[in-house]
């Protein structure tokens, strides 16, 4: 017998003490996950046959998140994996606007990637000036929003003083 499924004695189970003691870890099923699971079947089947058997391993192994943070720990992990040809890393290249990597490795040419990285370091840098032109003229727009608007209401104001003092 295995480790996990040995026999020992309880006085609390109904078989009068003796029966398979399992190791049970892991999250219990929330409701939103048996819906999920339901939904899933309903919907297209291998969703649910997937919530299902996650649900199945996580009480398995004892992990103790969720599925996405089980994805983003596997994601952080494959970022950072480190290649067995050279040093360079998924994570080490430089982000994009968007937040994707740029270039995901080297060329081999080292001056390539020199050249390649200061040309993204170079356009980085405006982008980060454009934000920055972007942010303060929302900001110029925005005072002459409340500029007109207060300038109106003080015009209603009087208006209506004068109209309550005749």
């Amino acid at each position: 017998m295995s480790a996990d499924s040995e026999r020992s004695f309880d006085p609390s189970s109904r078989n009068g003490g003796w029966g398979t003691h399992r190791r049970c870890h892991g999250e219990p099923w929330r409701p939103v996950e048996i819906l999920a699971m339901v939904l899933g079947f309903i919907v297209f089947w291998p969703i649910g046959l997937a919530i299902l058997l996650w649900k199945l391993w996580q009480k398995r192994t004892g992990y103790q998140g969720d599925i996405v943070s089980f994805g983003r720990e596997k994601w952080d992990t494959m970022m950072n994996y480190t290649w067995p040809y050279g040093s360079q890393h998924w994570g080490s290249a430089p982000r994009n606007r968007y937040g994707a990597r740029a270039g995901m490795g080297s060329t081999g040419n080292l001056a390539f990637d020199d050249w390649r990285a200061s040309e993204l370091e170079r356009l980085e840098e405006e982008y980060r000036k454009l934000v920055a032109a972007e942010r303060e003229f929302a900001d110029y727009m925005d005072n002459l929003r409340r500029a007109r608007d207060r300038e109106e209401f003080e015009r209603f104001m009087n208006e209506r003083r004068s109209q309550q003092g005749q």
